[in-house]
């Protein structure tokens, strides 16, 4: 049997059951624990304030409590560290892990939160590690700005690990994009410079979209571009993966000799793979760059998305410089363009299932 190739960090909830504390003992049913049954990872959602409180809890008991980059503080005591990140992301690991959750952090600072069944994310034993490139796409719902396609090489599991304590994820998990940009700078260290980003600005996007008119086929050719200029900073890599936003063989077909020499899995998301998250963030920190510069360039503040707020802007730039100045910072198949130039909006195309 072929060995499971991705190393996935599978969030599960907690069974939603009260938890009493009657002198420091807990009340109802006690079950004998296995090694097997004992957790010894932990991720959970906190609030600053929450993650304060616990700071002072864990003094309390005479935890040793220091700091560390990007961490509200870093604790530990027999056998369990708890790594608290200014990205609200409680890490909670070792062999006394799981006491720590049920006797102090449940009871002492979640309280009802945790009796509500609020969402307690335990990561589970990854599977087995094997070095693998991930490819992700931001901008392809926005009206303005760029489409950018990123391709991150993740090649060991301690890369995977210092990836996952950064707080990599879906791009579009983290709203904050001072946030991005960050965790994107330590994304570049991490897998040694071995990434590549390939930008579409507004012009040469509406260029190849006149010509091919589909979104698909020019996502396609980003990925492929990708994948390729990756694979000369990291000719190791075997294997790549990436979400599935169409028919899987517009990628394969798109690429080179190189990028078919590799082994291409697609699948939809596939942003909970660690690559694959690096890379989303990577191609979000890209497109927040260039959307400031674009805005910069022009005089103007422009919006993410493609609702009420990017009309508003659209039509202002449309009375100042027309459908010339229009495709110079957005998307021209957008029905936000048509809007602004005051143009009949074309027909939905329907949708068919493929064959």
């Amino acid at each position: 049997m072929e060995a499971n190739l991705y190393c996935e960090f599978r969030f599960v909830k907690r069974d939603n059951e009260k938890i009493c504390m009657e002198n420091g003992i807990l009340s109802g049913k006690i079950m004998e624990k296995t090694p097997s049954q004992v957790r010894k990872n932990f991720v959970f959602e906190l609030l600053r304030p929450e993650m304060l409180a616990l700071r002072e809890k864990l003094l309390e008991r005479s935890w040793s409590i220091v700091e560390a980059p990007y961490m509200v503080f870093k604790a530990s005591s027999e056998k369990v560290s708890v790594a608290a990140y200014e990205s609200g992301k409680l890490v909670v690991q070792g062999a006394n892990a799981q006491d720590f959750v049920e006797f102090i952090l449940e009871p002492e600072i979640l309280k009802e939160k945790a009796f509500e069944g609020a969402m307690e994310r335990n990561i589970e034993t990854p599977a087995p590690f094997s070095p693998h490139a991930g490819m992700d796409e931001s901008g392809k719902g926005d009206f303005f700005g760029p489409l950018v396609v990123a391709c991150v090489f993740v090649a060991d599991e301690e890369s995977a690990r210092k990836l996952a304590e950064i707080g990599v994820r879906d791009s579009k998990l983290i709203k904050n994009d001072k946030m991005i940009l960050r965790i994107a700078s330590e994304i570049r260290k991490i897998v040694n410079g071995k990434f590549s980003v390939v930008a579409i600005g507004p012009e040469a996007y509406n260029n190849f979209y006149a010509k091919i008119q589909s979104l698909n086929r020019l996502l396609a050719w980003g990925h492929a571009r990708a994948l390729e200029n990756l694979l000369e900073k990291a000719p190791e890599c075997t294997a790549a993966l990436a979400d599935k936003f169409g028919d899987e063989s517009l990628i394969r077909n798109a690429l080179l000799k190189a990028g078919r020499s590799i082994r291409l899995d697609q699948r939809t998301k596939a942003e909970s793979d660690i690559a694959v998250g690096a890379a989303s963030i990577l191609a979000r920190a890209e497109f927040v760059r260039r959307m400031t510069e674009l805005g910069e360039k022009h005089g103007v503040l422009l919006p993410k998305g493609a609702g009420e707020q990017v009309d508003r802007v659209a039509a202002q730039l449309a009375l100042t410089g027309g459908a010339t100045l229009l495709r110079q910072v957005a998307k021209m198949h957008f029905r936000n363009s048509f809007k602004a130039l005051g143009l009949p909006m074309p027909e939905k195309t329907p949708w068919h299932k493929p064959s």
